[in-house]
């Protein structure tokens, strides 16, 4: 009589004890995959994956812009390590460069030797201060590529072409996904971006600090429909870049009164300088997400925000805690 063997379905996440890495790990887990997590825990946290006890989980401290070695099968390697707020950048400028070229370099070649499918979590950012709104695949983006976001932009551009040129010249499988402003539990509180900003301030009744006249728009997506259209991608047979974000469209002084009524807040509103480079205008056109994995969010931003605020607790949100 012949036995069959099942084998588990393996992935690799690159930057999994990050935030959106994390629930990522959880997510593959929850489909009964093997996960390996790589990350050097310079923005990423233990305490985002020490709720994990599967035995289909393992976990490896290394900074991928050195070498790797990972033992077994592998069916599939999702890239997601790197510094990822304006914050990190200014911190780690060349550390950025650095993952995301010769980090790219390095899992995109764990990919070809393990015959895996590999998916680059790229950014908007690549689109820059953009001139078309909102923001198609086809769009090549406005970067200033000295300015002191650039190296986040460029790093994640670079990461593209070297990703693009290894499934041309190697034969690698691959995806790219650019991933708009996205939030949810745990977010760094200190990280700089809007959503965890605002709401450390407004849970400590503080001012909300919005940036210019609160004009410039952004889309927020909630982690957990991210995720989702990672992973669609990821299954997908698709090698071109797709847009994965929430369209809906929303002024920062939007988002700073949403915050204000999300958390209960009686905290007043105050502007401050605009950043260099701060785009003006950042919206998907989530036309091929889809056309091609019949993806699209179904958290809103009242929704998301109320989630954020349930599943995180006070004390994280505010940074009492990691």
């Amino acid at each position: 009589m012949l036995s069959s063997i099942v084998t588990m379905t393996t992935c690799v996440v690159t930057g999994g004890a990050g935030f959106v890495g994390s629930h990522l790990c959880d997510h593959l887990l929850a489909k009964d995959y093997k996960v390996i997590c790589i990350d050097n825990l310079d923005t990423g946290s233990l305490q985002n994956i020490e709720h994990i006890r599967s035995k289909d989980f393992s976990f490896i401290n290394h900074d991928i812009t050195e070498e790797v070695e990972v033992q077994g099968d592998v069916d599939y390697v999702y890239h997601l390590a790197s510094p990822a707020s304006p914050i990190d950048y200014a911190r780690l400028p060349l550390h950025t460069l650095k993952v995301g070229a010769q980090g790219t370099w390095h899992m995109l070649g764990v990919a070809k030797f393990k015959r895996a499918r590999f998916l680059l979590a790229s950014t908007s950012e690549v689109y820059g201060d953009p001139q078309v709104h909102p923001q198609e695949e086809s769009y090549w983006g406005h970067v200033n590529p000295i300015g002191p976001r650039g190296v986040y932009d460029e790093a994640k551009r670079y990461a593209e072409a070297l990703t693009m040129a290894y499934h041309r010249q190697q034969g690698v499988d691959t995806s790219i996904v650019r991933i708009f402003n996205t939030y949810g539990p745990r977010m760094r509180a200190h990280d700089g971006r809007a959503i965890p900003t605002f709401l450390r301030q407004a849970l400590q009744e503080q001012p909300l600090t919005v940036f210019g006249d609160g004009s410039q728009t952004r889309s927020f997506c909630f982690v957990d429909d991210l995720v989702r259209g990672l992973v669609s991608l990821a299954e997908s047979g698709e090698h071109l870049p797709v847009n994965i974000g929430n369209p809906d469209e929303y002024t920062l002084l939007e988002l700073a009164e949403a915050v204000i009524q999300a958390s209960g807040a009686k905290s007043e509103i105050v502007f401050e300088p605009l950043p260099t480079d701060d785009p003006q205008v950042r919206q998907p056109n989530i036309g091929r997400a889809r056309e091609l994995l019949g993806w699209e969010p179904t958290i809103s931003l009242a929704e998301g925000l109320d989630k954020t605020i349930d599943l995180s607790g006070r004390n994280r949100l505010i940074g009492a805690i990691a």
